[in-house]
């Protein structure tokens, strides 16, 4: 019988492993050797550069802007605008802005030191609940790590169950399902292919909109004068996708709702806007860089502006939403612009993750 008992992974079936030999007892002598079974939790999240050069940039946003979930346009129009000309010019502009943000200590992208705080700190907590039995790490949709490497070593590390984690609140067909994509090309590879769990969205969990709740009085308690508006801007896509049926936007607007309420405020008092816009495509409305611009022109001289669907700060918030946007609110008359960071690795956002993760472990682990 397997042993079942509360955050112990269950022995292998065909019997006991003999310790320090990682053989079955009663296997023949060359049997390979067998690792005690695991749980994996592999969060994701889109991805970095692994430096800020041309090189590196190019290597990227090639594969970032040829995921098909980002970009859907056929190939034989897309890729040679994107290889001849596109990419020909971005990695520079794109390269300097990271360059601007880099965390030169560990010359890595703020993006990545984040990912990993978050990924420590959630294994500090399935350890002090499960023991070794449970192991936790990280891959990146785009660059490295790679999704395909991270759960090779989970297989190898004796995982026999993985729960995959998107690191979105909100689901998007470029975002949540590209990852989840690239986590099932990877089980294909797989010989002895684990058993698999995908994370949904966590947009309205209530330890969620509590962690933003928290992150809006922080912010709010530090400032001399309270903000005429609070900006929720979430990162864009096109309108087409909307209509096609991708529930995005309506998940941020609800979490729009549930923050405000939370807070006790009226309604009115937040709003909900999209930022990086890409393309010729018409994009969900409002601009973020557009509407700032707008408030401070109509006499709103202090805004604040967070990043709800981020979970980590990353290039579209530490240099869009603090740079180009704040540059937009100030250039048409704003005064004070206040960005509020997003949850990183903040305590309430480790609570609200593993409180999501514990969730979807139910049935494998008590």
């Amino acid at each position: 019988m397997r042993d079942t008992s509360p955050g112990v992974a269950p022995a292998h079936p065909d019997g006991p492993v003999l310790p320090g030999t990682g053989r079955l007892r009663h296997a023949p002598a060359d049997h390979p050797p067998v690792r005690r079974a695991k749980i994996g939790v592999l969060l994701a999240n889109l991805g970095t550069p692994d430096n800020y050069d041309y090189w590196s940039m190019r290597r990227y946003l090639s594969e970032f802007l040829s995921d098909k979930r980002v970009i859907d346009y056929p190939s034989w129009k897309w890729q040679p605008l994107l290889q001849l000309i596109i990419l020909s010019k971005r990695p520079f502009t794109s390269g300097d802005n990271y360059r601007l943000i880099w965390n030169h200590e560990t010359n890595e992208s703020p993006l990545m030191t984040i990912t990993k705080d978050q990924t420590r700190r959630i294994a500090q907590a399935m350890a002090a609940l499960h023991g070794d039995s449970v192991l936790v790490d990280f891959c990146m949709r785009y660059g490295n790590p790679s999704t395909e490497s991270k759960v090779q070593a989970m297989v190898a590390a004796g995982c026999e169950k993985i729960l995959f984690m998107p690191l979105y609140p909100h689901y998007a067909g470029a975002t949540s399902a590209t990852a989840n994509d690239a986590f099932f090309a990877a089980l294909m590879k797989e010989k002895r292919q684990p058993a698999a769990r995908t994370v949904p969205e966590y947009f309205d969990h209530p330890l969620y909109i509590e962690a933003l709740a928290q992150s809006v009085e922080r912010a709010y308690a530090g400032l001399d004068q309270r903000p005429d508006v609070l900006v929720a801007s979430y990162h864009g896509m096109p309108q087409r996708y909307l209509m096609e049926g991708d529930p995005y936007h309506c998940q941020c607007a609800k979490t729009s709702r549930l923050l405000r309420e939370r807070l006790g405020w009226a309604p009115g008092s937040i709003d909900t806007t999209f930022q990086s816009v890409f393309g010729p495509e018409e994009w969900l409305k409002p601009y973020t860089v557009k509407h700032v611009a707008e408030l401070a022109r109509q006499g709103k001289k202090r805004i604040a502006v967070m990043a709800p669907a981020f979970s980590a700060d990353c290039i579209e918030t530490l240099e869009e939403i603090n740079g180009e946007i704040r540059e937009a609110f100030e250039h048409a008359g704003g005064e004070v612009f206040t960005y509020i960071p997003c949850l990183n690795d903040d305590d309430a956002h480790i609570d609200a993750l593993v409180a999501v993760i514990a969730d979807n472990l139910a049935g494998w682990v008590r």
